[in-house]
């Protein structure tokens, strides 16, 4: 297929029609695949897998992998501030050629290319050494769901410097939704977004 996705103004509202189309492909393809691959796992497991597999972070880089990046028609503007490496412009544009595979060869094929690019995602976020940034999960579902970003604060800590546990919670909105502990903040927080997402799901 020898299309360019662009990001310039005149194909703008294209392009969101075919990351639209994309996206829902996308999410129908994931689905099926968790379906068929996990029979033991329940609705709630599923999901969160499938959060992960279609998040900004994995499908940027596939994007990259691709070699979308030097594809993309990007404004002056756009392209000195980076943009061929920014996840959102990238991700975007995985989800616009998917629905471009859509429209030109049928679903089959956009099935088949969806599958190829992500089965090995999927085959790592549920391999048994597999980390999840529960920190990045959160943060793209408060985006996509609510229009905000989560917000962390420090609760309390204590011991001695070498020996300190910090106390975080998350609020999402005015509401907190986790809370967590660790010897940093980093890994406090951590353990509060995964509270919040468990929660959340």
């Amino acid at each position: 297929m020898h299309r360019s996705v662009s990001n310039e103004a005149g194909n703008k509202n294209n392009n969101e029609r075919l990351e639209f189309l994309g996206d829902a492909i996308l999410g129908a393809v994931c689905a099926s695949l968790l379906y068929q691959s996990f029979k033991d796992k329940a609705e709630g497991e599923l999901a969160k897998i499938k959060a992960i597999v279609v998040s900004e972070d994995t499908l940027s880089v596939i994007a990259l992998k691709l070699g979308i990046d030097q594809m993309l028609l990007l404004g002056k503007g756009e392209e000195l501030s980076g943009g061929r490496r920014k996840k959102t412009i990238l991700a975007d544009a995985m989800e616009a050629l998917i629905g471009a595979v859509y429209l030109d060869s049928g679903f089959k094929s956009a099935y088949d290319f969806v599958s190829e690019c992500i089965q090995p995602e999927i085959s790592k976020v549920t391999g048994a050494n597999y980390h999840k940034d529960y920190k990045s999960i959160l943060q793209e579902y408060c985006q996509r769901e609510y229009r905000c970003y989560p917000e962390y604060r420090m609760v309390k800590r204590s011991g001695p410097e070498h020996e300190r546990t910090f106390w975080m919670e998350v609020l999402i909105g005015k509401n907190v939704c986790g809370s967590g502990t660790g010897r940093n903040k980093k890994s406090a927080e951590q353990e509060a977004a995964k509270a919040a997402w468990d929660q959340l799901n």
